[in-house]
């Protein structure tokens, strides 16, 4: 008997996943537990194992396809055997029924209470309190036939109906839409009515609300002409004879998303700090050997920075936060984000309770999740619960200025930029010494240059109070 395989819940903020890439085709043999499909979340790129051995019958979901997790995307069964004739589905469909026999108009608007989940017999989760139902939630008053006929019913009287039809986003003829959907479009003020869906049953995607966003709009109409139809949006720039159009991969795609985010919702500040590290060098040096035969790692620069910008988390709370809307919300915990270029694109795994962690251990734990990023072998819970992050921009080629984007919803983000040895002047003198600069981008929301400036200062500080004699243990 064959057995369908569904996208796997992995954690309460991921609703929804990517096909990536499918790692067996329609024929193939495959063991339990053995790689089927590589799929791409906002958090982490996953390989999903068969639940079951025997031979994958088909393939229900293709590459490059959002869907919300839950929705079956491949069948396994035993060799030879033929697939299920039903396509298993997530999506509620409606039920066939009898012509209704005529009845007096009545009002089919209703509103789903808050806080209500109902559950139906496919699992579908329930829609927003603030999103208008059609066919929900009100019931027709028993017809009661007077002795002449019932008088027409004015057109204002259904004029509301009409009304909520047009502008809901929930149609019970189209696919459901997952939670992430509904949220970016009512983010965005996107009527959902407006758009054609190009995923899997015609699903309305993320992708789709993005790419609607991203169309220009079309010029506001002049007042004597409010009631004309205003044009379609411009269709998307095409590539001229001599450019070439590169598809975007899931980890794109979802990288763009978040950036986009980031900048959209978030005010970006700036601010950077000039630091002399020539203490931190020397004792990088004096150590480094030994260290990394004892310890099987290597000793980069990055513990010690992780070990400042801890110290400075803890005098400046405020930087390890969030925005809460009406409210700061400061973080107990210190788990700091690395920005890591991976092979399919950019990844922060996150280091949990940092400040608990002295440089030998950070140094394991640095080289631990940077290696797992690179050969995509990350779980999902090493990229969750990050408090702040940081970027080491100077180990990719001698930035030496960087204006990075907050990981959404962090209150900050700090990048150490390139170590060169410059002029400066000390003691009236002027000295070769070894000198960074680490550039901060703060919610100013949160935060003002006072908290930014100590912030800096204390990262500042704590790097250049390293020397050859600094314990590493």
């Amino acid at each position: 008997m064959s057995v369908t395989v569904e996208l796997p819940h992995v954690g309460e903020s991921v609703v929804e996943g990517t096909i990536g890439k499918w790692l067996k085709q329609p024929g193939d043999s495959i063991r339990r537990f053995e790689p089927l499909v590589e799929v791409v979340t906002d958090k982490v790129t996953m390989e999903v194992p068969s639940p079951v051995e025997g031979e994958l019958l088909r393939i229900l979901a293709a590459e490059g396809d959002t869907l919300p997790m839950g929705t079956p995307i491949a069948e396994v069964g035993e060799p030879g055997e033929t697939p299920s004739a039903e396509i298993p589905s997530t999506s509620a469909a409606p039920a066939p029924q009898a012509e209704p026999a005529a009845a007096p108009p009545v009002s089919t608007t209703g509103y789903l209470l808050r806080d209500v989940t109902p559950v139906g017999p496919t699992g579908g989760a329930a829609i927003e309190a603030s999103e208008p139902m059609v066919g929900i939630g009100a019931q027709p008053a028993p017809f009661q036939p007077p002795p002449p006929p019932a008088p027409a019913v004015a057109p204002a009287a259904v004029a509301p109906i009409a009304s909520a039809q047009s502008v809901s986003p929930v149609d019970a003829s189209r696919p459901r839409l997952s939670p992430a959907v509904r949220r970016l479009a009512r983010e965005n003020s996107v009527d959902l009515t407006q758009l054609h869906g190009t995923g899997l049953g015609g699903r309305i995607t993320r992708d789709d609300v993005l790419r609607y966003l991203a169309e220009p709009s079309p010029a506001p109409a002049p007042a004597s002409a409010a009631a004309i139809p205003t044009a379609a949006p411009a269709p998307s720039v095409e590539p001229g004879p001599d450019d070439e159009r590169v598809p975007l991969t899931p980890v794109r795609r979802m990288i763009a998303e978040a950036m986009v985010r980031s900048v959209t919702e978030i005010p970006h500040a700036w601010s950077i700090k000039e630091v002399d590290v020539t203490g931190l060098v020397a004792l990088r040096q004096s150590v480094r050997s030994d260290f990394e035969r004892q310890e099987g790692v290597s000793l980069t620069y990055m513990p010690f920075v992780i070990q400042a910008v801890v110290e400075a988390l803890r005098k400046v709370p405020s930087m390890n936060a969030t925005w809460g809307g009406d409210s700061i919300i400061l973080k107990r915990r210190i788990n700091l984000g690395l920005a890591v270029a991976a092979p399919n694109g950019l990844i922060v795994p996150v280091v949990h309770n940092a400040d608990r962690l002295n440089i030998a251990g950070l140094a394991h734990a640095v080289q631990d999740i940077t290696e797992r990023a690179r050969i995509n072998r990350l779980a999902v819970g090493d990229v969750q619960g990050g408090t702040f992050t940081l970027n080491n921009t100077g180990a990719l080629g001698g930035s030496l200025v960087s204006g990075p984007i907050i990981n959404y919803p962090q209150a900050g983000i700090i990048t150490t930029e390139t170590i060169e040895k410059r002029a400066v002047v000390r003691n009236d003198a002027i000295a070769i010494r070894s000198m960074m600069n680490i550039c901060l981008s703060f919610d100013h929301r949160i935060n003002d240059g006072a908290e930014a400036s100590a912030f800096l200062e204390t990262v500042k500080t704590r790097l250049e109070s390293f020397g050859p004699d600094s314990p590493v243990y």
